[in-house]
């Protein structure tokens, strides 16, 4: 299949889905909140496409995290009625929230990976830790611009959309799942590229090398 086709049926299907779920949310003032950094996340996917396109698996993985984060937006991440449709989940907290956290990490360190070697040009170790460097230092931040909303919003939207059902530790958590996702993901990645790279060895070894004996600035 061409890779414009394959791309513009990822465009099609989630847009289908985007629309289905805005069709009557549980919280609409959540949903709207929800789906501000979306419209960032795709504004932005738009305006680097040609500039900076991505690979195929880099935009099925965003493709994929999107659909699940929707959902959530759909329904407000707590009040996700999965444990319904998968009765032998039932019981106890509703976990959807640290699934997308979990994949966060999971399926958008690749995306972040390949940024790194595309543009900062990194190679062996730099390629698999800054990834999750990065990975691990955004969902932080998501989880203050979180905080910040629920204060600057308070009542049921805020409680909404910070979602902790309760749980002290939620944000501790959720940076958590994301981290390990991640380290999942990098260590995949470097799995399989030690397997089919002949120089991955050396490229490491270069990577971890001391290039300049002199301290900078002196």
């Amino acid at each position: 299949m061409k890779r414009s086709n394959y791309l513009w049926i990822l465009v099609i299907v989630y847009a289908a889905w985007w629309v289905a779920m805005a069709i009557a949310p549980l919280d609409r003032s959540d949903w709207l909140l929800e789906n501000v950094l979306v419209v960032l996340a795709i504004g932005l996917l738009v305006f680097t496409h040609k500039s900076f396109p991505l690979s195929r698996i880099s935009y099925t993985c965003i493709f994929i995290f999107l659909l699940f984060h929707t959902l959530g937006s759909h329904y407000t991440y707590a009040k996700v009625p999965y444990q319904d449709w998968l009765p032998f989940l039932a019981g106890g907290r509703n976990q959807f929230d640290r699934m997308v956290h979990f994949l966060y990490g999971l399926l958008l360190a690749y995306p972040i990976r390949e940024m790194f070697l595309r543009i900062g040009n990194v190679r062996g170790f730099w390629g698999y830790f800054l990834p999750l460097d990065l990975t691990m230092s955004t969902s932080m931040l998501y989880e203050l611009i979180e905080w910040g909303a629920a204060e600057a919003f308070g009542g049921d939207l805020g409680a909404a959309y910070l979602g902790t059902q309760g749980d002290v530790w939620d944000a501790h958590k959720d940076m958590a799942l994301a981290s390990l996702g991640a380290l999942i993901a990098v260590l995949i990645t470097a799995f399989v590229n030690r397997r089919m790279q002949r120089d991955f060895a050396n490229e490491w070894a270069e990577s971890i090398r001391v290039k300049r004996k002199r301290p900078l600035g002196e």
